[in-house]
């Protein structure tokens, strides 16, 4: 599963988010986690830490929504979420278990999965993840705390972020193996 699989059920709260109240695409996120999970578990998949903690995430968010009903700005949802999301991320790296590695796992022959150079590309790689989440979050305690900003151009820089990462992820392990003798045949 790709690690934008892996993030549909932030793809389907953005979504929500746009179109209902907090509380539905808290609850729609969290009902994907869950099917995300199940589905893996009925196909025998490896269960990763980015569908588990996203998992933890919404349901807690979702719950603390039921209990507490606060007063929920879109941007304060959203930093909760981006700032789980990022906590996600920096936590796997933490763990010395970087989350694009279970990913990148599912692509690489199991020769190269101890090999140190696949570990720190995906070291690398999930650093740039946990940098674009922060980079969101960061633009969504702006559009609180700083309301005269555009959201258009917070909204442009989170995308922006959002592409470069998608494309670093393509691009530098490409580049790993190009850049060692024996090109393709390297880890990465």
């Amino acid at each position: 599963m790709s690690i934008l699989l892996g993030l549909t059920p932030f793809i389907v709260f953005f979504l929500l988010m746009r179109w209902s109240t907090p509380l539905l695409a808290l609850t729609g996120a969290t009902a994907m986690s869950a099917i995300l999970m199940g589905r893996l578990a009925l196909r025998g998949g490896t269960i990763k830490i980015l569908e588990i903690g996203s998992l933890i995430l919404f349901a807690l968010l979702m719950l603390y929504t039921l209990v507490m009903h606060p007063d929920w700005s879109i941007a304060g949802v959203r930093l909760a979420v981006d700032g789980g999301l990022a906590f996600i991320v920096l936590f796997s790296l933490a763990i010395r278990r970087p989350f694009t590695l279970q990913y990148a796992r599912e692509s690489v022959p199991e020769r190269f999965w101890t090999h140190p150079l696949f570990i720190r590309t995906n070291d690398i790689i999930t650093a740039v993840w946990a940098a674009t989440f922060l980079i969101s979050a960061g633009c969504d305690a702006v559009a609180i705390y700083f309301p005269t900003v555009p959201v258009s151009a917070l909204i442009a820089l989170t995308v922006a972020a959002f592409v470069a990462a998608i494309w670093f992820s393509t691009w530098y392990p490409a580049h790993v193996r190009r850049s060692l003798p024996g090109g393709a045949a390297a880890p990465g």
